[in-house]
């Protein structure tokens, strides 16, 4: 195997710190608008089986030449870029996978009711063409979406023989000192999917939206977190899950905190969360481009960050002995482990952790397929073992 990755950030040097220990490739080449910082991953993992280059990943025909000699493309960067770098990757007949899916517009007129286009039409609109090809565009494999997936079939196929709902539930206890404002991922994405209408599920009615930050509820994390609020947030599972697992409603929340809400309401107020350019003196610039200037790198918080985040999928519905059942399959990751261990905060470690396993599997054959496919078409337990083995077990509660 012959991986190209797109993507020098914090997911993607964590991702290159995993893959480092692994076997079960050839060659890794780390590519990113910034030559000098796909070359420092490269010099962290001090593989030579790794490689740095520069690409513009807004650009298809620059990912597709050197995606040449690829056998698959690992998209790790925001999702302003998934199209580019997924249309570039078939053109150069390389596979593909991404941890987050092609943007969503809402619905012109009814915002917070009906879906416009949705998170990932645009690829699923040429899965004919993946098919047809035998090559395979697996998305949504990073943790939410990716792991969150995983668990949802696993608990269709192990667990349940009818599910009445499933709810992704993510929370954490992480603090960042000397921080009073620093998430711990892309701000540009953290706003693109908070702020956008969330999308739910149900059997009956299909795929419609609500307002942002609707019904909040307090879900109890494990392992010392304890109860968090979660909001609805637009995740690309609730998109993913019932197209593949048959559940009466699909939704996700998010457990970010007061104080975090009224920080992106103050900026969706006051238009900083626009992806739009305005004009400030002779230059153009993006509000939301200057808020993620503006903000610490996710990358290099983790010396700073204390406590644990969580993901997980909670279902309820009914057992394989036709009792009624509720269960929450989760995984967490401390960040003093994920730090002392591989050098990387944990929210960036959980997320890249996943495509290396995918990865690893396809390679192997343990999952194979043909299409655009969520992590839901394929089998969950070869995933889940290979993630223990990883060292870092998920859980059932």
């Amino acid at each position: 195997m012959r991986v190209l990755q797109i993507g020098a950030g914090g997911v993607g040097a964590a991702a290159a710190a995993i893959a480092a220990r692994r076997s079960f490739f050839s060659s890794w080449v780390v590519a990113d608008y910034s030559l000098a910082r796909a070359q420092a991953v490269v010099a962290s993992v001090d593989d030579p089986r790794f490689s740095a280059a520069q690409v513009d990943a807004s650009s298809s025909t620059e990912v597709r030449d050197l995606a040449a000699g690829a056998t698959h493309v690992f998209n790790a960067v925001d999702p302003r870029f998934v199209m580019s770098i997924f249309d570039g990757a078939f053109a150069a007949g390389a596979d593909y996978l991404d941890m987050a899916m092609s943007l969503s517009q809402p619905h012109p007129v009814s915002p917070y009711s009906s879906t416009g286009v949705v998170l990932g039409a645009a690829q699923f609109a040429t899965a004919s063409l993946w098919e047809e090809s035998g090559r395979l565009a697996l998305v949504g494999i990073g943790v939410e979406p990716g792991l969150s997936d995983i668990f949802a079939r696993y608990a269709a196929d192990e667990l349940f023989t009818s599910i009445d709902e499933i709810g992704v539930r993510d929370g954490s206890n992480l603090v960042v000192d000397g921080h009073t404002f620093a998430p711990s991922f892309s701000i540009w994405t953290t706003i693109e999917e908070c702020l956008n209408p969330p999308v739910v599920f149900e059997r009956e009615r299909g795929w419609f939206t609500t307002e942002p930050f609707s019904e909040p509820e307090v879900f109890d994390f494990p392992e010392g977190i304890g109860p968090v609020e979660c909001v609805n947030v637009e995740h690309e599972e609730v998109l993913l899950i019932p197209r593949w697992v048959d559940a009466g409603r699909v939704t996700f929340k998010y457990g970010l905190g007061a104080d975090f809400i009224a920080v992106l309401r103050t900026l969706h107020r006051l238009g900083l969360d626009s992806a739009v350019p305005v004009k400030v003196g002779d230059v153009s610039v993006a509000p939301r481009d200057v808020v993620a200037a503006c903000l610490p790198d996710p990358a290099g918080l983790g010396p700073r960050m204390r406590g644990k985040t969580c993901a997980g999928t909670w279902v309820k519905g009914t057992d394989l002995s036709g009792s009624p059942r509720e269960v929450y399959l989760y995984h967490v990751v401390d960040n003093e482990w994920s730090m002392r261990e591989y050098g990387h905060q944990a929210v960036v470690w959980q997320t890249a952790v996943n495509p290396v396993i995918a990865l690893e599997l396809l390679s192997g054959g343990g999952w194979s397929g043909a299409g655009v496919l969520g992590p839901e078409a394929f089998p969950p337990s070869p995933f889940l073992e290979l993630l223990v083995a990883y060292g870092s077990p998920w859980a059932m509660r």
